[in-house]
């Protein structure tokens, strides 16, 4: 076995992490400087003519709320291996979230939190990131599916025999689930996965479902409110509605992280153009929400990866002796 060393190992991570951070303000940059259908003027005058501190206070306030959120979900389900701390927590999940943003549906977040335990801990680590993410994915599903019922009922966008023939395709999907739990492949199966997250105390599952309900809460009504900003008045249900099945839909759809206000924009304008609502207000709250959740945590994220450091020998067998307890 070839072994590289140490040296030039903090070598190749520093190139690793001058294309990871470079790579996502380049991306950044590009989307929003080079977007077509981003009408920069009409932004500055609507902003001239609304603009409050207060109003921008609160809604970057959502966003911090909806980043700590998921930095205490994080907390919460990794305290199942070691305690840590919220400073590292948030290292962690802002690490991670900047090393995921070139990655198919953030794949990458996973390998990102992995580098900060111990090699031993990499299967649990990715198993609780799943159980993290999955739990957030269950909410928007069951959002989704309400508020396209009631945005349906509405507008009457599809008709009751699409409705019906999808909730049969998804009650077959569960029978088709519960029939093949015992379906081993390569030592997985279904069974073995929800044994797995029994191991996870009750506790632990109850706060991470808490704390996802509210997360899912924060960035829903954050998305209502820059709809106010923009002089959208529409009925506050259908508004929702119309927002929680845009995350169903788009969630639905592979991407990444850097496409991801593309993708919920394609779909939104969508949706919104039925309610009469301009294109351009559309995209462009659709790509605040991206720029306010998405580009400043990757901002703040790439500080860490920066600052990221690989353990040397010495200090890796000094971890692995006792020192990973203290994580």
């Amino acid at each position: 076995m070839i072994t590289i060393p140490h040296k030039a190992k903090q070598f190749l991570v520093l190139i690793i992490k001058v294309l990871i951070v470079g790579g996502a303000f380049y991306f950044i940059y590009n989307q929003l400087a080079n977007n077509d259908k981003l009408d920069w003027q009409k932004f500055i005058v609507l902003f001239q003519k609304n603009q409050s501190v207060g109003g921008i206070v609160f809604i970057l306030f959502l966003s911090v709320l909806n980043r700590f959120f998921e930095i205490l979900k994080w907390q919460n389900l990794v305290g199942f291996l070691h305690k840590i701390a919220l400073g590292e927590a948030t290292k962690q999940v802002l690490g991670a979230l900047t090393a995921g943003l070139f990655t198919p549906n953030g794949v990458g977040e996973y390998a990102g939190k992995t580098l900060f335990f111990e090699k031993k801990d990499t299967k649990n680590v990715i198993f609780l990131n799943l159980i993290c993410n999955g739990i957030q994915m269950i909410l928007t599903v069951i959002f989704g599916i309400l508020g396209l019922l009631y945005f349906n009922a509405q507008y009457d966008v599809i008709t009751t025999k699409t409705v019906a023939l999808l909730f049969g395709l998804l009650i077959l999907v569960f029978l088709v689930s519960f029939l093949l739990k015992k379906f081993t492949i390569k030592g997985y199966s279904i069974e073995r996965l929800i044994h797995k997250i029994n191991e996870i105390p009750k506790p632990i599952h109850q706060k991470n479902i808490f704390l996802a309900l509210c997360r899912f809460l924060v960035f829903s009504h954050q998305y209502y409110f820059l709809f106010l900003a923009f002089d959208v008045d529409l009925p506050y249900l259908i508004v929702i509605a119309t927002i929680t099945s845009v995350y169903f839909l788009a969630s639905s759809l592979p991407t990444f992280q850097f496409l991801d206000f593309a993708v919920k924009g394609s779909v939104a304008v969508y949706f919104f153009e039925i309610l009469g609502v301009n294109e351009w207000i559309v995209i462009f709250v659709t790509t605040l929400m991206w720029f306010l959740n998405v580009v400043l945590p990757v901002v703040i994220g790439s500080y860490y990866v920066m600052n990221f450091k690989i353990l040397s020998p010495p200090e890796a067998s000094g971890l692995s002796k006792g020192e990973g307890d203290k994580t």
